[in-house]
């Protein structure tokens, strides 16, 4: 987890709402994700990965693990690190 006193009140919002998606199973894929990503994420990375928290925890799983195809507006370089993320490493 990275310092929070390192983060800046966005990325501390966001990393909330990361970890408090609704669904145990996106909780744990994205929050996890946003412990260990968030911190260098550059602010377009950031507006990206904000956007795509608008959206149903169901639907956003299913396009990081390619259940469904990822619309147009979600393929960059945000959806692709979930993509390729793993929870062990």
């Amino acid at each position: 987890m990275p310092d929070l006193a390192s983060l800046t009140d966005r990325q501390k919002q966001m990393l909330y709402r990361a970890q408090h998606r609704g669904t145990k199973e996106a909780d744990i894929f994205i929050g996890t994700f946003a412990e260990r990503r968030i911190a260098d994420m550059t602010p377009e990375q950031l507006d990206r990965f904000e956007t795509l928290l608008d959206e149903d925890d169901m639907d956003i799983m299913n396009w990081i693990l390619s259940r469904a195809p990822t619309p147009a507006q979600f393929q960059n370089d945000v959806m692709a690190l979930l993509q390729t993320f793993r929870l062990k490493t």
